[in-house]
């Protein structure tokens, strides 16, 4: 579903496609919470296939409709985008396993109407929001829109690649290796709520950050520090231990520099073309999914081969690799 995202995209900027993001929490809500209950695996593939769908959808118009309300301040848009985002990722675990203890997995599809009272929200909100785009007949055509994308995707995925690395370790792999390091299932998963936690107010601060210094300046600051946040973590690690009171500082550190440039890239995208806004924010949702998805099989096989440690090490070295790429990256005219 997430190849679909330049697809929708590309009808985004032709077409109103905002009953998308209005219905997309419904339905995921209520694909999602039927999981518990299916009753066998094709069941279970068709209903995380709808979610995929309704994610991409989300995912490639939403963005865009809120970057064409925040005006010249495109940055914080895709800040508080991403603090939503973020929000969802540290809550979402602790209402899922919630509910599961307290109602059984079986009653889980009562999880849907919050969804549904989302989109409800949603449509109240968005009902007189015109999410056409400002001048659809100016949107190029797809494969000269793409010729024209290329300067800027090139680089771009450079640096979403070796970055991937990083969130991978962060985001994905964090409470195994701290638990192979001998820290309580409890404290790992504390440590991921705080990372994301502190997410949050450096996908809000970043964006902002970007509309004044410029996003390569946010980029580049990021790039530099975060690698040095995770050794300064690794090292603190093997000295105090999984249990240490320095790694919580640390952490929120870390999660403040490394989730901070999403709505910067997000932005760049957006004003880099503003006459498909849409097809340009979903090709890079669709690149930033797929490297993703590829550097967390690497990721976990190189833990594998190595060890969770080293894994982690090569994870905050691979990034200072985009660094080059970052002078590479054509800069709009904002």
């Amino acid at each position: 579903p997430s190849l679909l995202q330049p697809f929708i995209g590309y009808l985004a900027d032709r077409k109103n496609l905002r009953y998308l993001v209005i219905l997309a929490p419904a339905i995921s809500a209520t694909t999602m919470s039927l999981l518990g209950i299916a009753p066998g695996y094709a069941v279970l593939a068709l209903l995380l296939m709808i979610t995929g769908l309704s994610s991409a959808s989300l995912h490639a118009v939403g963005p865009v409709i809120a970057g064409r309300l925040s005006g010249n301040h495109l940055g914080r848009g895709m800040g508080f985008w991403m603090v939503g985002g973020e929000l969802g990722r540290t809550l979402g675990p602790l209402v899922i396993v919630t509910a599961i203890e307290v109602l059984g997995l079986d009653r889980t599809p009562w999880l849907m109407a919050g969804g549904w009272l989302t989109s409800l929200l949603l449509y109240i909100r968005l009902k007189d929001v015109d999410g056409q785009p400002s001048a659809p007949a100016q949107a190029l055509p797809w494969r000269q829109a793409v010729r024209v994308m290329g300067p800027l995707l090139v680089p771009l995925v450079g640096i979403i690649g070796v970055r991937a690395f990083m969130s991978a370790a962060l985001t994905t792999y964090l409470p195994v290796f701290l638990t192979s390091e001998g820290a309580e299932l409890w404290l790992a998963g504390i440590a991921l709520s705080v990372l994301e936690a502190a997410g949050v107010a450096g996908a809000l601060l970043g964006g902002s950050l970007s509309d004044r210094l410029g996003r390569r300046t946010i980029l580049l600051i990021s790039m530099m520090v975060t690698p040095l946040l995770m050794f300064a973590f690794l090292a603190a690690l093997v000295w105090l231990g999984p249990s240490g009171l320095a790694l919580f500082p640390l952490l929120l550190l870390l999660g403040f520099s490394a989730l901070s440039v999403t709505p910067v890239i997000m932005a760049l995208v957006q004003e880099s073309f503003p006459e498909n806004r849409a097809l340009a924010n979903g090709l890079y949702m669709a690149l930033s999914f797929v490297l993703r998805s590829i550097v967390v099989v690497v990721l976990g096989a190189m833990s594998d081969q190595w060890g969770m440690r080293l894994a982690f090490g090569a994870s905050a070295i691979i990034p200072l690799l985009g660094l080059p790429l970052l002078w590479r990256l054509p800069l709009p005219k904002r």
